[in-house]
């Protein structure tokens, strides 16, 4: 029986990348809530290069748990360019891997701190510095959640088959 979210999401692409290029990955979620560490993961050998997952789905856990500055969370809130950014670094120096993955964002039903429902903020961090990609995305809370998981895998596996 083939599997709907592995055609959605290629993370077979994305641990053989990983493998082949012996790096690691780790990620910082909110909005996911661990659906990506558990994409990952779901895929065999996943182990050789899923260092580990936060989920801090809960403001303060972004800064306790992921180390995100509390001024950026004050200042520019937890769905903002910043805060992926700092989840991304948080996860790869946390979890010790060679790239981190940071999403946050709002999957709705309703706005939130003036963001619109399907803003999404991924972050990324890893051996050539950090960089945050905005999405906006479409669908109900599964579909923008889903979304944010293939995008993450999508624009990890193009940077770490870059070199």
């Amino acid at each position: 029986m083939s599997d709907p979210l592995a055609a959605a999401i290629p993370a077979r692409e994305l641990v053989h990348a990983l493998a082949t290029a012996q790096q690691t990955v780790a990620t910082a979620e909110s909005l996911t809530a661990g659906l990506l560490s558990a994409t990952i993961a779901g895929v065999p050998g996943a182990s050789a290069v899923l260092r580990g997952g936060i989920v801090a789905y809960a403001t303060d856990l972004k800064n306790t748990l992921a180390g995100v500055d509390r001024a950026v969370l004050d200042a520019e809130g937890p769905v903002s360019a910043a805060t992926a950014e700092q989840l991304a670094v948080g996860a790869m120096v946390n979890c010790g891997a060679d790239w981190g993955i940071g999403l946050t964002g709002v999957a709705g039903p309703d706005m939130q701190d003036g963001r619109p429902v399907g803003t999404v903020f991924l972050g990324l961090a890893g051996p050539g510095g950090t960089e945050v990609v905005r999405l906006q995305l479409d669908g109900d809370r599964w579909a923008i959640r889903l979304g944010a998981v293939r995008a993450a895998v999508v624009e990890l596996t193009e940077r770490v088959r870059a070199g």
